[in-house]
């Protein structure tokens, strides 16, 4: 299995966990979900993977989520991923697939444990905070 990463180019979270990989020694599959969007069956496929609802997926800020109403509890799983099919953005990111399993990387920390090889050196986000530091 490839390690494949469901981005967006515009989320520094998402640089970063790309950064992360690459700094393993992977390239990995880039799917830059907003210009390709979903299909309702990958997206229960990758949150069954993930352990993650619906809801749990779902962005909340800096997305549309609010103003569709979808923030209320009542809403139905069929209806967030109906919306996130309809609205890509929803989908919170970025969401990691590697051999070691699948993971909303959100803090980007989160997806050392879906590493094929361990980082034996260390990573920095973008503004040179350390996101990664090899004991």
């Amino acid at each position: 299995m490839t390690t494949v990463i469901h981005h967006n180019p515009d989320c520094g979270t998402s640089r970063n966990v790309l950064a992360i990989i690459r700094a393993s020694g992977t390239e990995p599959v880039i799917i830059e979900y907003l210009k390709t969007s979903w299909t309702r069956p990958q997206l229960q496929a990758l949150f069954a993977a993930a352990g993650l609802t619906p809801r749990a997926a779902l962005r909340t800020s800096k997305s549309p989520a609010e103003e569709l109403g979808l923030l209320d509890p009542t809403v139905s799983d069929d209806a967030l991923l109906d919306a996130m099919v309809a609205h890509p953005i929803l989908v919170n990111r970025p969401i990691v697939c590697t051999p070691k399993g699948v993971a909303l990387c959100r803090p980007s920390e989160a997806v050392l444990p879906l590493l094929e090889k361990p980082l034996t050196e260390p990573v920095y986000k973008e503004d040179g905070e350390p996101l990664f530091t090899p004991i």
